[in-house]
């Protein structure tokens, strides 16, 4: 976790690097936020609701570099994490999709997240 603007002590924007890697690939994307962008309040709403919920909820980052699509099927809850270029005519996008169980798995989640996000950045 970092500060889009160090000089900045109250500046709210916050930058973290996130990397999925599989056999084939590795990558990279620093995520710019604005406080968060509200993803531990998304998560922790998606906890809320383990008696399920009909389609996809969906939240994206501040410039769209990562986005998360959850969707609860009965016995579990399957998110899928995109990574996005910044670029619009760059079309590269990779997605991961994890699986978790409503209720208190996601809840742990959303304090992990929560904690994340409210870490002093450097």
């Amino acid at each position: 976790m970092t500060r889009s603007f160090p000089e900045e002590r109250d500046d709210p924007m916050r930058d973290f690097l996130v990397t999925a890697q599989g056999e084939a690939a590795r990558i990279e994307i620093m995520v710019k936020t604005w406080g968060g962008d509200g993803l531990d309040a998304f998560l922790a709403e998606l906890a809320e609701g383990f008696r399920g919920w009909i389609g996809t909820r969906t939240w994206r980052s501040l410039d769209g570099d990562l986005t998360l699509a959850a969707e609860h099927a009965g016995s579990y809850v399957r998110l899928t994490w995109g990574l996005h270029d910044r670029f619009p005519d760059d079309e590269r996008h990779f997605e991961m999709t994890t699986i978790h169980a409503p209720g208190e798995d996601m809840r742990s989640l959303a304090i992990e997240m929560r904690t994340f996000l409210g870490s002093d950045p450097l």
